[in-house]
């Protein structure tokens, strides 16, 4: 069998690290808000390349916080719209209505499933407050024309960076309007949430989530909302709620950070196999971006007759997911958007099948995967 995720391979990697690095935890007899937390903090703030980081207990909270943050902030308030890809997962919309604002779906394009930044003037209303961009799969979404939008219309970009740990953009011009450098995803605005959940990219060995961003007010903000809205102990001046990193996680985090460069490597060589290797009529590959602009948290294909490929697949030994099946605005929670007609997320929704894609997978079984796909007729 071949496994979409192998988590307990992918750990056992560096397992002594990790031994040593939750000993160290348990010895220190500090498990909340210590210095495993303050370190992970300022290593992934210099990785992603901003002032701050704030650890938080998953990658929704960290979402949830940063709005919720600039409501505090009187940036935001209550009924402010906000553009949203409406391929994504549930959780980048869910952000932003647990803070009270209004989600405003974007769709995306087809050849990059990512949000269609032709469209974004045709959203923008006297109430848009802000846009969410979200890294799906791992691929960077950031256009130059998507910074400019923000910066002319005055809006906070916000990134959801939950699936693309580690992926550059070499240029970024628009939103800062200086100069052009590579950034990483996760500092390419104003804000950015991350997801540390066990199956991304950097994952913890349990939930945990991030916030990164160069604004000291809004971390400052984030950090007390996050501890019941605590910025001195027993103070409180936010209503606040319980959402930290723990140390287990921060010190099991900081050993796999030391590694994403190298895992993420292992990631685009597999995907370059499939992209090179991938011939079926019957499949799509999405438009391939630079390496480095791409982090494959996954490997998304599109087909047409998608259950019948995925099954074909599983009798061979294959294992694959869905990413995903019923897209937010057709789910029940959300049953005022149920009529929307949304066709390109919708066609997404119906053609999309993750193959297997980790530091772990070798050549040869991708190999047996593009083989397998290759003959599905």
């Amino acid at each position: 069998m071949i496994r979409f995720l192998d988590l307990q391979k992918i750990t056992q990697r560096y397992d002594d690290e990790i031994r040593e690095a939750m000993s160290r935890v348990v010895g220190s007899g500090w498990f909340l808000q210590g210095e495993e937390n303050a370190r992970f903090e300022e290593e992934y703030a210099r990785y992603i390349g901003t002032k701050y980081c704030v650890g938080c207990g998953n990658g929704l909270d960290a979402l949830i916080w940063i709005y919720r943050a600039y409501i505090e902030m009187g940036r935001m308030k209550r009924g402010d719209e906000v553009i949203v890809p409406a391929n994504t997962y549930i959780a980048s919309i869910l952000s932003i209505t647990e803070n009270g604002l209004v989600p405003v779906l974007a769709e995306p394009r087809h050849d990059t499933l990512e949000l269609d930044d032709e469209q974004l003037e045709s959203l923008i209303t006297p109430r848009t407050r802000s846009l969410l961009l979200v890294h799906l799969y791992g691929r960077c979404a950031y256009t130059e024309r998507i910074g400019e939008f923000c910066r002319r219309h005055n809006l906070l970009l916000v990134e959801d960076n939950a699936q693309a740990h580690g992926c550059l953009v070499s240029e970024v011009r628009g939103y800062e309007g200086a100069g052009v450098r590579e950034k990483r995803t996760g500092s390419l605005g104003d804000a950015a949430g991350h997801s540390f959940y066990p199956g991304k990219n950097l994952g913890a060995l349990g939930d945990g989530g991030a916030i990164t961003t160069n604004d000291e007010e809004l971390a400052k903000t984030v950090r007390a909302l996050a501890n019941y809205g605590s910025e001195k102990k027993y103070v409180f001046k936010y209503q606040g709620r319980n959402s930290r990193l723990d140390e287990l996680q921060a010190a099991v985090l900081r050993v796999k950070l030391r590694h994403l460069d190298d895992d993420n490597n292992c990631r685009r060589a597999i995907a370059r196999q499939y992209y090179e290797g991938i011939s079926n009529p019957l499949v799509s590959l999405p438009d391939r971006l630079p390496d480095r602009q791409n982090v494959y948290h996954l490997f998304p294909i599109l087909c047409r007759r998608r259950d019948e490929l995925q099954e074909y697949l599983r009798e061979k030994g294959i294992e694959t997911l869905i990413h995903y099946p019923i897209p937010p605005h057709k789910q029940e929670c959300y049953k005022e958007w149920n009529n929307l007609s949304l066709p390109v997320t919708e066609q997404i929704h119906r053609e999309e099948l993750s193959l297997p894609v980790s530091p772990v997978l070798t050549l040869d079984e991708a190999q047996k995967v593009i083989e397998a796909i290759n003959s599905f007729e």
